[in-house]
């Protein structure tokens, strides 16, 4: 059964940093353009970020350009989303999600995604 497992959440002072660790089990995220969304209580879920199956693409929300980085170890099967200056924001849940086709672009479309963590939970907060 293909799982994905999010990690790194807590709570970090403004201008802070976290980094979001996604591990999966089951399957290859390497073949897979992954994606970073979140979602605060009372709003939709919003995409932060993706990266290409090959590594060669990425994008990212304007609200965090600049301030978060995605990356993957292929060699751990494992996505990561750096989170730097972090900014006082409402309680969000970060997952990480796989596309559900491999060999894909970076897209930041949830319904592209087919693998979805449980999410882990970032506040920003002094």
């Amino acid at each position: 059964q293909s799982q994905l497992v999010e990690s790194g959440g807590g709570v970090v002072q403004p201008g802070g940093s976290l980094r979001l660790s996604c591990e999966a089990s089951g399957f290859t995220l390497g073949y897979y353009s992954i994606g970073w969304f979140r979602q605060a209580p009372g709003k939709e879920r919003e995409g932060v970020s993706c990266i290409s199956s090959n590594d060669k693409s990425t994008y990212y929300a304007d609200s965090v350009k600049g301030r978060f980085s995605i990356s993957r170890d292929k060699a751990r099967n494992t996505p990561y989303l750096k989170m730097d200056s972090l900014k006082p924001e409402p309680t969000a849940v970060y997952y990480c999600a796989a596309h559900g086709l491999p060999w894909s672009m970076c897209v930041i479309r949830a319904s592209e995604y087919s693998f979805w963590g449980p999410g882990t939970q970032v506040t920003v907060s002094s």
